[in-house]
């Protein structure tokens, strides 16, 4: 079989899993490893002089530790082909978000209907990293339609684009940068030094993905007034390239986004992205949803397409 072949058939493998199971709670998943081994080294590093430096070595370690690792487990076991496949398939399972992304964002909007406003804060809490104890209705939509952008590229558009450029390795290296950036990449005192690194390569890594989320979205949609959204907000964002795809889906939704928001306390004026304030109902979050799927496949089916070529 040949090298682009197993590719091709690894990714369909774990798109598939990611499909029909997501992210259940009772399954081992690496995230929570390299969470404990980021929280490891973070209690053992991030303290006295040279927490840049420090900061910086324990993020190329562990993120080159990572690709290194899962690159030299596929190496042995790629001279038999069924074991690499299936190897490879919960690799890319692994490093794919979409099922639990859009399973998590339904839920706080089924919660907020069926038990109300604070059990609907209380369920948006685990999705987000701004405070959600004193939002409204419109806020928590608001924020699900955010996070389901934003984590369309983090979660599904960027790992794919890795994988497309160095399989499993590079996907489980991104996710790795990727989770280092969730835990240490705030710009709190504890952590302004000491995840600099962190936040800034994720920034490195997501920027051509975040774009081509953007994209995907306004063509897939055939939206002049997505493209005309990300080019007019997408650079507004305090992240670099979270609002490009939070752009591209408040023009197709006509709808905006952005506001201040509370984070760990302290309060952040986020600009706004789009013009249109109305209120946002079901049909606007079955929308975003379908996009994130077809996002995800279409992403998959170019990937195919340029391996077969």
């Amino acid at each position: 079989m040949t090298p682009e072949l197993l590719i091709i058939i690894s990714l369909l493998i774990g798109f598939l899993l990611d499909t029909l199971l997501g992210d259940p709670l009772w399954l081992p998943h690496p995230i929570r490893l390299f969470g404990r081994a980021i929280f490891f080294f973070t209690e053992k590093l991030n303290s006295g002089q040279h927490r840049k430096m420090k900061g910086a070595a324990m993020a190329v370690g562990l993120i080159a530790s990572t690709f290194g690792v899962i690159w030299l487990l596929l190496l042995l076991v790629k001279p038999i082909e069924p074991l690499y496949i299936g190897l490879a398939g919960i690799g890319v399972f692994y490093g794919l978000a979409n099922r639990s992304l859009i399973s998590e964002a339904h839920k706080v909007i089924r919660v907020l209907e069926t038990q109300g406003l604070e059990a609907g804060r209380q369920q948006l809490s685990f999705i987000v990293g701004r405070e959600t104890r004193n939002l409204n209705g419109q806020q928590i939509r608001t924020a699900v339609l955010e996070t389901l952008a934003e984590n369309l590229s983090d979660g599904v558009i960027a790992p794919l684009f890795f994988y497309a450029l160095g399989g499993v390795p590079a996907m489980m290296a991104y996710k790795m940068a990727n989770t280092l950036d969730s835990m240490i990449g705030y710009k709190s005192e504890q952590f302004r030094q000491f995840g600099w690194f962190a936040a800034r390569f994720d920034d490195v890594l997501n920027f051509i993905p975040a774009r081509l989320t953007a994209l995907l979205m306004v063509v897939l949609t055939l939206s002049p007034r997505g493209l005309a959204y990300v080019f007019r907000y997408g650079h507004r964002h305090s992240s670099p390239n979270a609002g490009y795809p939070e752009a591209a889906l408040a023009g197709i939704l006509n709808c905006r986004f952005g506001g201040p928001n509370v984070y760990h306390g302290i309060s952040v004026e986020k600009p706004y992205i789009g013009k249109t304030t109305r209120h946002l109902t079901n049909k606007d979050f079955y929308k975003a949803y379908f996009l994130n799927f077809i996002s995800c496949l279409v992403m998959i089916g170019i990937i195919c397409v340029i391996r077969l070529i």
